[in-house]
């Protein structure tokens, strides 16, 4: 089983990648992302994480134990499979994924999101 970012085929930086006072280009780091799944972290803002996902297919089935999701669609199409339904979301709409909750995000097409969440959540799940 699967116990760590690395065990997975996504591309997930965890390093944060602007600093408080400079200007965060999402665009530019997305137009020039060459990885069908890819998530950076752009900035810390209290004890929560701001990042980018560059997306395209599936994630796998997860959950979070013990911190929430918010997912925030930039361009593209996200999709976010729950155990009774399916959200569907398109550009300049988000949802909360509430901890404990077992999700699945996916989308058909490329498509940039954003994401906030706890700075120690693990991406891949509990």
């Amino acid at each position: 089983m699967a116990d760590s970012v690395t065990d997975y085929p996504y591309e997930t930086r965890l390093n944060i990648l602007y600093q408080p006072l400079e200007i965060i280009d999402e665009k530019a780091l997305a137009d020039a992302c060459e990885y069908k799944w890819f998530n950076q972290t752009l900035c810390k803002v209290n004890e929560s994480v701001v990042r980018v996902g560059i997306i395209e297919g599936e994630y796998h089935w997860h959950k979070h134990d013990a911190d929430d999701e918010f997912f925030y669609v930039v361009e593209g199409t996200l999709f976010i499979d729950l155990e009774d339904r399916t959200v569907e979301l398109g550009p300049r709409l988000g949802f909360v994924v509430p901890k404990g909750t077992l999700h699945r995000t996916r989308a058909p097409h490329r498509t940039v999101i954003l994401m906030v969440e706890n700075a120690g959540i693990i991406p891949t799940g509990n």
